[in-house]
């Protein structure tokens, strides 16, 4: 009985460790409960081998596609012809117009199993074949039946009826599906032959100079002016949300020019952020101040103010948090102080008194003078009480490069102590000793420096400082806003959260 369904067209469904197969039945082996495969198709690809062979603990579902006719042989011609087209597609019947049948040869590609669809509702497909193909409803019961027992397959029910088609056409019935809606999709998935595929790479620069993003941007304008929407996109579009820290007024027109002086500045500098700060003359700047101490803001508020300004850059300087750790005392940082015998020189000693406090070794040099100021003699007594050094010679300075030089020698106004021996031995020092320097509150005059800095921290506004001056900064000493309004600034604080702001030239 199992002979009767060789060159039938099957498909075996082995599961999703080893695929499907599709191909015509060449051999059934009742004894080894096997069947064979020839020119067979593994998942819609054409296989290597030309026969391949099942067992029937491997096989997990089988469906019969299509059974062969008493003239199949005679008219789908050959083995060899069969062999070279697509398996059970090399020979189809169809209906005329007239309805006689009429043979429709069909060549297919190699390459993919076109006619013989995987289809979802293979289970509800029905066959309908003729009374003339000799095989009844029962005949072909008995046959399923004797080769699902013998062969362990699974049996797929089917129900054949009589029809008046033509002798030789098989023609499946669809259940559920209108015009041939399934036809379609596999013709659509597996039709193109691959032989016809362009060898040739797409073009994607040519496709993309087909595309007029002109056209289209006016077109979508033109959209969002008659629907009233403002960006781009549906109108359906949800409102955008804000963040807890965004602005969602509309913001006024920024004023970078917030601070304008009296005369014609030869200077001017920017903040980070754009603002405009222009430099003021040193007339002006002492104007300033003292119209400031008439108003209380006396020396020692500014001297104070000035070294705690200068002591938190000099701390950020020299590595701020990671330098300054508790982890890190092997690593304690050492800052040269060198001071003159005047108002900048209390400022200096203000800023090593607060230096010493937050545990960096400093070294202050003070040259012996008969009589020196009240304001120098009050620091000279509060750093007294902290660790700092306090040495009079260039020879006690050390020879080894320290980590910071802070340079307060120069004044404005007493040039004369340039000339004196000790405050050339100590230029000579800090240039030699390669360690960077800050200036505080640095003279105009380019030949006013005997030493180069590489930052200089100004007080207030700043001065015209040249380029040996290195990169300004600006500090707020505590000036209030009417202050400068009385010698004629119009003055509108830059510093934002800072006390200390870096100023780039402009």
């Amino acid at each position: 009985m199992a002979t009767d369904w060789l060159g039938s067209i099957v498909s075996i469904n082995c599961g999703e460790s080893l695929g499907v197969y599709q191909g015509r039945v060449s051999a059934v082996d009742q004894v080894s409960q096997t069947i064979s495969l020839t020119r067979p198709f593994h998942n819609g690809v054409k296989c290597l081998v030309p026969e391949v062979t099942f067992r029937a603990g491997d096989i997990t579902e089988l469906k019969i596609l299509e059974i062969p006719g008493p003239g199949d042989s005679r008219q789908c011609g050959d083995s060899q012809q069969m062999d070279t087209a697509m398996p059970g597609v090399g020979c189809q019947v169809g209906p005329s117009q007239n309805g006689t049948g009429k043979m429709l040869k069909k060549p297919m590609s190699s390459s993919a199993p076109q006619n013989i669809p995987r289809r979802p509702d293979m289970k509800n497909q029905e066959l309908l074949i003729s009374p003339q193909q000799q095989c009844s409803k029962s005949y072909m019961d008995r046959h399923m039946e004797t080769l699902s027992q013998s062969k362990g397959f699974r049996r797929r029910h089917n129900s054949w009826s009589s029809s008046s088609r033509h002798p030789n056409q098989v023609t499946p019935k669809k259940s559920g599906l209108k015009n041939g809606q399934m036809k379609s999709k596999d013709d659509e998935c597996f039709g193109d032959d691959i032989d016809e595929i362009p060898d040739t790479d797409f073009d994607f620069e040519g496709n993309l100079a087909l595309f007029d993003k002109a056209a289209v941007f006016e077109e979508i304008e033109t959209y969002e002016r008659r629907s009233g929407t403002r960006s781009r996109g549906t109108p359906s579009e949800k409102p955008a949300r804000y963040r807890h820290d965004e602005n969602i007024l509309e913001p006024e027109p920024i004023v970078y020019r917030r601070i304008v002086v009296p005369q014609n500045p030869h200077k001017e500098f920017c903040t980070d952020s754009g603002l405009v700060v222009p430099s003021v003359s040193y007339e002006l700047h002492k104007k300033l101040l003292a119209v400031a101490e008439k108003h209380g803001l006396s020396l020692d508020r500014r001297l104070e103010m000035t070294g705690v300004c200068a002591s938190q850059m000099a701390l950020s300087l020299l590595g701020g948090p990671n330098r300054l750790n508790p982890k890190n005392v092997h690593q304690r940082p050492t800052v040269a102080l060198l001071c003159g015998p005047h108002v900048k020189g209390a400022q200096g000693i203000s800023c090593g008194r607060h230096l010493s406090n937050h545990d960096v070794h400093v070294i202050l040099f003070l040259p012996n003078f008969v009589k020196m100021l009240e304001c120098i003699t009050n620091e000279l007594n509060l750093f007294s009480k902290t660790q700092g050094q306090q040495v009079s010679s260039v020879k006690d300075l050390p020879d080894t490069p320290v980590d910071l030089v802070i340079n307060c020698l120069d004044c404005h106004e007493n040039a004369f102590l340039r000339d004196q021996p000790w405050y050339k031995a100590v230029v000579d020092w800090a240039n030699q000793n390669r360690a960077p320097v800050l200036s505080i509150d640095p003279p105009m005059s380019e030949t006013e420096l005997g030493i180069d800095a590489k930052w200089s921290l100004a007080l207030g506004l700043p001065l015209p400082l040249g380029e040996r001056a290195g990169r300004v900064y600006l500090c707020d000493i505590g000036i209030p806003q009417r202050v400068f309004q009385e010698v004629g600034i119009n003055y509108h604080s830059p510093f934002g959260c800072k006390f200390v702001i870096p100023l780039h030239s402009t």
